[in-house]
């Protein structure tokens, strides 16, 4: 066994979120949130071969050429992996997410029930939103997962790289990596509106282009679940019009206001019995009300709805933080900076 699967084996087993391997310091790997290291120093030679063991020579001219390379990998009956080989400082690192093969219900994360009432929309814009790191690509898989058990549908995915593998149940379900089969999200998703899909996962809004197709297809019959880098569910709206020019943006202000079905924010906590992490979510759900003060650019607003609206499954990240101390899930040290007045 080389040395890097050894490296995979020990993180797997130890239920790590992340393995980051750096020449001429131990192994890192992150346990719950923190980073622990490991023993054994390894070497810019360790670290060459290690990464001349699973890339191909094609992947290797794109390290030389770029000086980074994302892409998957599987170890049969253990896990996949996403992975991010780089250079820095005249070496190479590698920063690897441990991606387990079996997809999550969304039971199994604790998430509100509410989400399995709004991926059931016929059309529109869910987004799943936070920092890197914060589970997004596990709740989205365990969404289109939910789709897959109890609906007939054919859903299109797009991502860089493929993390979660699903197969095929009651759906269809094509998935699509960027660099491999499509050669970014926004030629991928233009080429997804003529493949008749009714669902389609995009990885990441990055960019102008990919946000303006993604709110086409929403808006011409699709349910378009993506993710955005944002710290709160009102802050993703303000995100995607600020990406427009100033003279496009009350336009895209009224579409938004009729295609988003919701904004999910999510930040990962520590477990007080040990056993993982939990994603604690804020949710804002687009109805009238919410609708309007998007349309009026309002958006300072919105948290005071979603304090408000509870009962139609909207909430504050501070809501669901004080839940989990509550039913205790997470410890008050571990929540503290999200309580408002702590």
């Amino acid at each position: 066994m080389n040395k890097l699967h050894e490296l995979l084996y020990k993180a797997c087993r130890m239920r790590a979120s992340d393995l980051h391997v750096v020449a001429n310091l131990p192994p890192s790997l992150r346990l719950y949130g923190e980073l622990h290291r490991m023993q054994e120093v390894i070497t810019e030679t360790d670290v060459h071969e290690m990464i001349d063991s699973i890339i191909t020579a094609e992947q290797r001219a794109r390290l030389l050429a770029q000086g980074e390379l994302d892409f998957s990998y599987e170890l049969p009956d253990v896990a996949r992996f996403r992975l991010n080989i780089f250079r820095q400082r005249g070496s190479v690192s590698m920063a690897i997410r441990i991606i387990p093969l079996h997809i999550p219900l969304l039971s199994d994360l604790q998430l509100p029930p509410v989400l399995q009432t709004l991926i059931t929309r016929p059309q529109g814009l869910l987004l799943i939103t936070g920092p890197t790191g914060s589970g997004k690509s596990t709740t989205l898989a365990a969404l289109i997962d939910h789709i897959n058990r109890t609906e007939r549908k054919h859903i299109i995915t797009l991502e860089d790289p493929i993390e979660y593998m699903h197969t095929h149940r009651q759906s269809v379900i094509q998935q699509r990596e960027i660099g491999q089969d499509t050669s970014s999200f926004a030629i991928g998703l233009r080429a997804a509106l003529r493949q008749d899909p009714d669902v389609i996962l995009v990885g990441e809004m990055r960019d102008l282009e990919t946000i303006r197709t993604a709110i086409t297809a929403a808006e011409t019959g699709h349910l378009v679940l993506a993710t955005l880098h944002t710290s709160s569910a009102a802050a993703t709206v303000e995100r995607i019009i600020d990406v427009f020019p100033a003279e496009q943006q009350n336009k895209i202000r009224l579409q938004l206001a009729n295609i988003l079905v919701a904004s999910v924010s999510q930040r990962l906590f520590p477990r007080m019995d040990g056993q993982g992490r939990l994603a604690a979510t804020e949710i804002l759900i687009n109805n009238t009300a919410v609708a309007n003060l998007i349309r009026t650019g309002k958006m300072e607003q919105l948290p005071s709805i979603m304090q408000t609206s509870k009962e139609q499954g909207m909430h504050l990240l501070e809501a669901s933080v004080k839940e989990y101390m509550a039913r205790g899930l997470i410890s008050y040290e571990a929540a503290k900076l999200f309580i408002e007045g702590v």
